[in-house]
């Protein structure tokens, strides 16, 4: 027979990690603001394999508009360029033969407009993660019925399972508000 809180606190434990998605994306959009979250997913070529930039040099972030990457080793720094290049983050690295740095333009308003549209369907992704995982549960709990557990016990679970969906979307709906409302602020 099925465990109604093991299969619940299972549930939970997926619309989180879809939560936990949502934010690490939408970490990665480019709102105007210096955030070294944006280089996560550049990979550099150092000695023959590609690393993750944080691997090879220093992220810093000076002031509100610019990151500035600091190599460990200065024979690298072509190889970071390259990294950041071959990336999707968009911007052209300045090289002073020492560091690199990103100069992050003020976006305009149709590319803000852009960027919440980008924002909304990462979240739409997350919301349907969310309601994936409550059909499946549903699912297993209605043929739990035929497995011998009672009616009342599996409305109750329903019930349970609902209101954590709806934990959900309430905090996927409020993490999209909050970067949105990053993203417009001029």
């Amino acid at each position: 027979m099925i465990d109604v809180k093991q299969t619940l606190s299972e549930a939970e434990e997926r619309m989180e990690m879809a939560a936990m998605f949502l934010e690490e994306q939408l970490a990665r959009v480019r709102a105007g603001r210096a955030n070294v979250a944006i280089l996560d997913g550049v990979r550099v070529n150092s000695y023959g394999s590609m690393v993750p930039l944080n691997q090879v040099a220093t992220v810093a972030v000076p002031d509100a508009r610019t990151i500035t990457i600091r190599p460990w080793d200065k024979k690298a720094i072509r190889d970071i360029e390259k990294g950041i290049m071959d990336s999707d983050v968009g911007i052209t690295p300045e090289n002073n033969g020492e560091m690199i740095r990103l100069n992050l333009p003020q976006p305009t308003g149709e590319r803000r407009q852009e960027l919440v549209k980008q924002c909304n369907k990462i979240g739409e992704k997350a919301k349907v993660e969310v309601r994936n995982v409550r059909g499946e549960i549903k699912d297993k709990l209605k043929k739990a019925i035929k497995d011998g557990l009672s009616e009342d016990l599996e409305k109750d679970a329903e019930t349970d399972l609902q209101k954590v969906h709806d934990k959900y979307i309430k905090k996927i709906d409020t993490l999209l508000d909050a970067k949105q409302k990053e993203i417009m602020t001029v």
